[in-house]
């Protein structure tokens, strides 16, 4: 699995092997340590260390730890995007209820590495520490994703109807899931049943 497809942050894309199983480790010793002492007590310095690597090869990626949290973001994405595709692959084709499953994979999958995935309640896409530019959308990052992945399983055209409708239904679920998880660490099943029910309700609206 490549660690980042396409990271904007990096000073320079891994070639060889061996240089993309080092990026690898330094975005997981980020994730981990972001986990463990939080954004603000994260350095470059503890990344290296943790990651064994000089501290050289950290900024030959990066220039600083805001570039290397956005680059374990796109990364978060892109790791999402293959779950929710091989959650999807083989499932059956369009038609009634196609888009209910999608929904319900992409929520699914959401959540698994909501409660999972190193450092992904500080990092997220994007959302959660300020990360990339300030002008980024990550959540219309998710929503183009989506719309793209989504679009032949669900027999529609990746138009603008339709991105602007998953930017409707991300949104919506970005912000309930933050609330579920503010509620309780688990995420709180009761709202996560509301959000579920809402997207259903909008989606089915739209989609139908």
């Amino acid at each position: 699995m490549k660690p980042v497809s396409h990271a904007t942050s990096l000073r320079r894309a891994p070639v060889q092997r061996r240089s993309a199983e080092r990026l690898t480790r330094i975005l997981d010793a980020c994730a981990d340590l972001l986990d463990e002492v939080g954004y603000d007590a994260l350095s470059t310095r503890a990344v290296a260390l943790r990651a064994g690597v000089p501290i050289g090869s950290v900024y030959r990626f990066f220039g600083n730890k805001r570039a290397m949290a956005d680059a374990l973001a796109e990364r978060n994405l892109d790791r999402f995007t293959e779950r929710v595709t091989e959650r999807l692959r083989g499932t059956g084709g369009t038609g009634d209820g196609g888009w209910r499953t999608a929904m319900d994979a992409v929520l699914d999958e959401y959540l698994h590495m909501k409660r999972t995935a190193p450092g992904f309640a500080l990092v997220d896409f994007g959302n959660q520490i300020p990360v990339g530019a300030r002008h980024a959308k990550p959540n219309t990052r998710v929503a183009d994703r989506l719309s793209r992945l989504l679009s032949g399983y669900i027999d529609r055209t990746p138009d603008e109807d339709l991105r602007r409708a998953f930017l409707v239904a991300v949104e919506t679920a970005d912000t309930l899931v933050h609330l579920a998880f503010r509620v309780s660490p688990e995420g709180d099943a009761r709202i996560i049943e509301e959000a579920r029910e809402l997207l259903g309700a909008y989606l089915g609206r739209v989609l139908d």
